[in-house]
C-alpha cells in the first residue's frame, strides 16, 4: 500500500462530497482517480467500468428491486394503518402507550417492507398527528418514530443484509435473516423502555382500555399483512425457495393483498413501478461504484494493510470490536449504508474472523452500527424523512433523540459482546 494512493482516495472522496456531488458519483470518481495513479487512463477507466458491470451481474442482487417493489406496494396498500390499529389495541392502554404503538408498528412495518425510510414515512405520517392530538410533544413523537424505524433493517427481510452477503463472499442470507430477529427485538425493547420512562416522567396519557374482542378483530385485520413474514422467512428457512425467489413471491403476495384491501388499483401500478425503478437505480448505482472502489482498494492492498495494523495493535477481540464499532459509528454519520457495507466488509471481516468472530454475527453487528448512522446528520436519511413528516427542523429533535441514541448504543454493546443474541436462532435452525 502506497501512502499516495490512500491520500488520493480519501481526499478526492471528501472533496467531491464536500462540493455536493452525489455519493455514488463521489465513490466512482474517487476509485477512478486512485487507479489512474498506476494505470494508464484508458485501461483504468475501462477497468472501473468493467468492475461496476460485473459487480451487478449477480442473481442475489435481483432480490433488491423485488423487495423495493414489495415495500412500495405495502406503502400504498393500507398496511401501515392496520398494523397501527393492531398495536394500539394490544398495548395502547398503557401509560404513554402511543409511543409503544409507534415503536411496535414501526418494527412490524419496517420488517415487512424492509425499508426504514418507508417505515418512518408511513408510520410517522399516521402516528404523528394521533400522538400530538393526545397531548404528546411533537419532537418526542418524531424521535420515537425515527429511531424505531431503523429496526426494520435488522429484522428480516432486509435488503442491506443481502448486500452484506454479497460483500462478504457468500454468507448465508437465510442465516443472516434469522439472526436479525433477536437483535432487532432487543433494540425495540430498549427503545420502549426509554419511551416508557420518559412518558411516566412527563405524565403522558394512557389510552382507553380495549376489550379482548377488539384486540382479536384488529389482529385478524392485520394477519394477512403479518403472513408475509411467515411466507418469506418460512420459505427460505424451509428450503422452499431462495431469498431472490422469496422477494418475487413477496411482490406477488403484496400485490394481491393491496388489491384485496382495495387501496391500490391497476391505475396506480405505473407510478408505483416508476418509484421502484427510481429507488432501485439509486441503490444499484451505489452498489456498482462501491464494488469498483472495493476492488481498487484490494488492488492497492489497503484492506490487508488495515487488517495487519489492527491485528498488530491487539489480538484482544473485545478491544478490536470496540475499535471497529467506533469506526463504523463514525462512518455511518457520513456515509449511506449500502456503500459502507460494501467498502468496509472486505476490510474488517478478515480481521474479526481471524479473532474467531462469526461472519453472521459480524454482519448483524455492522448493520446495527450503520442503523444508528441513519438517525444522525448530515447524511441520516431516516432523520430527514422523520423530520419532514413531522414538519420539524433537525435541531428540534436532536435533544429528544439522545436517550433513544443511548438505548441503541446499549443494544449495540450487548449484541457485540453477547454473540448468542445473534447466533442462537441460526444455530437452532441448523445454520
Amino acid at each position: 500500500m502506497d501512502l499516495i494512493e490512500v491520500l488520493v482516495l480519501l481526499l478526492s472522496f471528501i472533496i467531491l462530497l464536500g462540493i455536493g456531488l452525489p455519493i455514488a458519483f463521489a465513490i466512482g470518481l474517487a476509485a477512478t482517480l486512485t487507479i489512474l495513479i498506476n494505470v494508464p487512463f484508458t485501461a483504468g477507466v475501462t477497468t472501473i467500468a468493467q468492475r461496476m458491470a460485473t459487480g451487478l451481474d449477480s442473481f442475489t442482487l435481483l432480490a433488491i428491486p423485488f423487495f423495493i417493489l414489495s415495500g412500495q406496494l405495502m406503502n400504498r396498500g393500507g398496511i401501515a394503518t392496520r398494523l397501527i390499529n393492531f398495536a394500539k389495541a394490544l398495548i395502547g392502554s398503557l401509560p404513554g402507550g402511543m409511543a409503544f404503538v409507534n415503536i411496535i408498528a414501526s418494527m412490524l412495518f419496517g420488517s415487512i417492507s424492509g425499508s426504514a425510510v418507508a417505515a418512518a414515512s408511513s408510520i410517522g405520517g399516521v402516528m404523528g398527528p394521533r400522538m400530538e392530538k393526545e397531548g404528546y410533544d411533537k419532537a418526542y413523537s418524531a424521535s420515537v418514530n425515527i429511531t424505531s424505524s431503523t429496526t426494520g433493517l435488522i429484522i428480516p427481510p432486509s435488503n442491506i443484509l443481502i448486500v452484506y452477503s454479497l460483500a462478504s463472499g457468500g454468507v448465508s442470507i437465510a442465516a443472516l435473516f434469522i439472526a436479525g430477529y433477536l437483535p432487532g427485538l432487543l433494540i425495540g425493547a430498549l427503545l420502549m423502555l426509554v419511551a416508557g420512562v420518559i412518558a411516566k416522567r412527563k405524565g403522558y396519557p394512557a389510552g382507553e382500555r380495549v376489550q379482548l374482542k377488539q384486540v382479536a378483530l384488529t389482529f385478524i385485520d392485520a394477519v394477512p399483512s403479518l403472513l408475509l413474514l411467515v411466507i418469506v422467512i418460512g420459505g427460505i428457512v424451509g428450503g422452499l425457495f431462495t431469498a431472490t425467489e422469496a422477494s418475487a413471491i413477496a411482490v406477488l403476495y403484496t400485490l394481491l393483498l393491496a388489491f384485496f384491501y382495495r387501496e391500490v388499483s391497476v391505475r396506480n401500478l405505473p407510478s408505483i413501478c416508476l418509484e421502484t425503478i427510481h429507488t432501485t437505480a439509486i441503490v444499484l448505482m451505489l452498489v456498482a461504484t462501491s464494488i469498483a472502489l472495493s476492488w481498487v482498494m484490494a488492488f492497492e492492498d489497503i484492506p490487508q494493510s488495515i487488517s495487519q495494523g489492527l491485528l498488530a495493535l491487539s489480538d484482544n477481540p473485545i478491544l478490536i470490536l470496540l475499535i471497529i464499532n467506533i469506526i463504523l459509528l463514525c462512518v455511518g454519520i457520513f456515509m449511506d449504508m449500502t456503500p459502507a457495507v460494501l467498502i468496509f466488509t472486505p476490510i474488517f471481516l478478515p480481521v474479526v474472523t481471524a479473532l474467531g468472530v462469526d461472519p453472521v454475527h459480524f454482519g448483524i453487528l455492522m448493520v446495527l452500527n450503520l442503523c444508528i448512522g441513519l438517525c444522525t446528520p448530515p447524511v441520516g436519511s431516516v432523520l430527514f424523512v422523520g423530520c419532514s413528516v413531522a414538519k420539524l427542523k433537525i435541531q428540534d429533535v436532536v435533544k429528544p433523540m439522545l436517550p433513544f441514541f443511548f438505548a441503541m448504543l446499549v443494544g449495540l454493546m450487548l449484541v457485540t459482546y453477547i454473540p448468542s443474541i445473534t447466533l442462537f436462532l441460526p444455530s437452532l435452525f441448523g445454520f
